[in-house]
């Protein structure tokens, strides 16, 4: 039994959902469906859950979305005839918008309802879609089906008890057709999941209904071992881990959000990433256990936009607390930290520097100088930071010796280092402006020479 979930891009027009249908045709084992909103269709496109938001921003700035609206529905409507369905969902959907604008709900009320919008509508054309080609086809709503989540808007998780009912669901006939990204609360309000969403409903379903494989079908034929922006062609990762997927998807790999498949994790089953236009390449499988050890590293991760606080305080080891202290003041701000990495004397604290404002900035100064009396407080900007991903790496004596070499062949200083708070990951923090002649030589070093070390 397997649970199949469909990508914005994957499911952005008819021709994709065609190439769908034919997916689920061709193995009786894809019981379970889970679509995303359409996404884009080419470059400039926009993706119909952007419309959406556009459409609220219209409403709630008092300006006519007639426009808007009509873009909204004609992407559906295009499908729907392109499909030779009835324009009856679409139709269906303008009606429940101009009736959602007439009540008196608050703006996360009509933010969630309207973003649920994309999935569902999709779900309900592409279940006709099957019928119509003769296959056993069920639309699930996610009430009905047993998606119960917590009671935060564009955040919500998923509740233990929803795994009852979600396993009844291997008693449908046919197939069955469930719009990823919301759930239900236990009051029967509406809420949708945060970034990742419809993969979180698939990982969700996965587990409820203990399938014994997740197939997450995107527009690559696998995940790669480094950015492709930075790397030309680079090699294709055939097997993960769960801990390295998540260190991965956690340091800047896209294809996963970092928490979107924990509910699949938690249960131990299997994950694989496939093509939507390669559906018989075999993918990158990610599983509980590592099986093959002869690589240290399986990939490099990297992301730009941080900032490193740095205080320094003779004897700061030795003041009960101190730690807490800085960190109490970032919460204060409301300021997420990274990485904290620290000395006898010394402490970095590396935060988003979105985050920083240049009002939070000088108020976080200003009181870590007064409350915590440190003799140096400085901060940079413009830092990248780059992870080397690979279980059992921590056991490997050589792994940070040939990192750093290709570092330095690449001209770039660290700024930071921490490899000893993971077994799985090894962290380097450098200037943003040589990101990507480092993944280069960072990649040359573990990918492209020796094969294991």
């Amino acid at each position: 039994m397997k649970v199949s979930k469909f990508g914005g891009s994957s499911v952005a027009n008819a021709e994709m959902l065609k190439k769908v249908a034919n997916i689920i045709q061709a193995d009786e084992e894809r019981k379970f469906v889970v679509v995303s909103a359409p996404g884009k269709r080419f470059d400039g496109d926009h993706k119909v859950t952007d419309l959406f938001i556009e459409l609220l921003n219209q409403f709630t700035a008092g300006v006519d979305y007639q426009e808007t609206l009509t873009q909204v529905t004609d992407r559906f409507r295009m499908i729907t005839q392109d499909l030779s369905l009835s324009n009856e969902i679409p139709d269906h959907l303008e009606k429940k918008i101009v009736e959602l604008f007439s009540l008196k709900k608050s703006h996360e009320q009509l933010i969630d309802e309207l973003k649920s919008f994309g999935e569902d509508t999709l779900a309900r054309i592409f279940s006709d879609y099957l019928t119509m080609l003769g296959i056993k086809s069920t639309y699930k709503n996610p009430k009905e089906a047993g998606i119960i989540v917590s009671d935060d808007y564009g955040n919500a998780t998923i509740l233990n008890e929803a795994y009852e009912k979600l396993y009844e669901l291997r008693n449908q006939e046919g197939v069955v057709v469930i719009p990823g990204f919301f759930g239900y609360t236990k009051t029967g309000e509406l809420r949708t999941f945060p970034r990742g969403g419809s993969d979180i409903t698939g990982s969700i379903i996965a587990a409820g209904v203990e399938a014994d494989l997740y197939e997450n079908f995107t527009d690559v034929s696998s995940v790669y071992c480094v950015n492709p922006k930075l790397v030309h062609e680079p090699k294709e990762i055939t097997m993960l881990t769960y801990k390295e997927m998540r260190e991965l998807s956690y340091s800047g790999f896209s294809v996963f959000h970092d928490e979107a498949l924990i509910p699949a994790f938690k249960k131990k089953i299997p994950v694989v990433v496939k093509n939507t236009h390669q559906p018989d390449c075999p993918g990158t499988m990610i599983k509980a256990e590592k099986e093959d050890f002869s690589k240290p590293v399986v990939g490099i991760a990297s992301d730009e936009g941080f900032s490193s606080i740095y205080v320094r305080k003779y004897l700061m080891n030795r003041e009960l607390g101190f730690g807490l202290r800085l960190l109490k003041i970032l919460v204060d701000e409301n300021i997420s930290f990274e990485h904290a990495p620290s000395g006898i004397d010394d402490m970095s604290v590396i935060v988003r520097t979105h985050q920083l404002t240049q009002e939070k900035e000088e108020k976080v100064l200003k009181r870590i100088q007064e409350e915590l009396h440190v003799d140096t407080i400085s901060i940079q900007h413009n830092l990248a930071m780059i992870m080397l991903v690979g279980e059992g790496m921590s056991q490997r004596i050589n792994v940070a010796a040939k990192a750093t070499k290709a570092i330095a062949e690449a001209t770039t200083n660290i700024e930071m280092i921490n490899q000893g708070s993971s077994e799985v990951s090894m962290m380097f923090g450098i200037e943003s402006d040589k990101l990507q002649q480092t993944v280069q030589s960072l990649y040359r070093e573990f990918f492209e020479h020796s094969p294991s070390s």
